[in-house]
């Protein structure tokens, strides 16, 4: 492999940075709900998400706002991932392609949740994130699209038993950063304390933190009992999923 001398080209960190938290402050739900005529704000919980598109409008119009979601955490990740995936960092033996791909991910989150097109008042980033995983865990090994589709499933028959829509997004971003965090682990057993190594596990838990973080009121309620549930059943049938 080639060697990625990245204190030479330092400012292609700021560049991606940039341009992935450009790209993650578009945001669809907005539009779709303009598009019916609707601000996306005064409506249901008010947030700019998947979760309020789906209760207000159906789950068709949902699932459309989750699949451009899961493509816009998914597809700069991808795009950084063929780019750098020939290099590992000069003196290492640690893939670029490992860190610049969770790199961009949780720029294109940041954006999500806090963009400055919207007063820093965003979605939530659950599909983008999951989308983040589902492009880049194959990347691994393709075979990885199954167990990504498997745990996306399993995602949705929590939130269809619990009806708690955020938990069972939260968990699943959490067992999709444990899973590639074991990849990483086994892969860099020998220097886990090497910097860019590092750098791929803080991208993970930046990930789950900003993403947990943006549920914290969601949380609160949980616990309060106070929290509305999703109710799957109803989406399916066109009413409000909202108990």
């Amino acid at each position: 492999m080639k060697e990625f001398d990245a204190a030479r080209f330092w400012y292609v960190f700021p560049a991606v940075a940039a341009v992935c938290y450009l790209i993650g402050c578009f945001n669809f739900a907005v539009l779709l709900a303009r598009a019916r005529h609707k601000d996306v704000h005064k409506i249901g919980s008010g947030n700019p998400g998947t979760m309020n598109i789906s209760r207000e409008f159906g789950l068709k119009v949902g699932f459309f706002n989750f699949i451009l979601d899961v493509c816009k955490g998914g597809v700069p990740a991808l795009a950084a991932y063929f780019v750098f995936r020939g290099y590992v960092f000069a003196g290492t033996a640690v893939r670029a392609a490992d860190f610049m791909r969770y790199f961009c991910g949780v720029f294109v989150v940041i954006g999500h949740i806090y963009p400055v097109t919207m007063r820093f008042q965003g979605g939530k980033g659950i599909a983008s994130t999951l989308g983040l995983f589902y492009f880049c865990l194959p990347c691994e090994n393709p075979w990885y699209v199954f167990a990504t589709t498997a745990a996306f499933f399993a995602i949705l028959f929590y939130i269809a038993f619990t009806e708690w829509g955020a938990m069972g997004s939260l968990i699943g971003v959490s067992g999709l950063s444990i899973f590639q965090g074991l990849i990483f682990l086994v892969r860099y057993q020998s220097m886990l304390t090497a910097g860019w190594v590092a750098g791929c596990f803080v991208c993970l838990l930046a990930l789950n933190l900003l993403t947990w973080f943006a549920h914290r009121k969601n949380l609160v309620r949980m616990f309060a009992g106070e929290e509305h549930r999703t109710s799957v059943r109803k989406l399916l049938h066109g009413k409000r999923g909202m108990n």
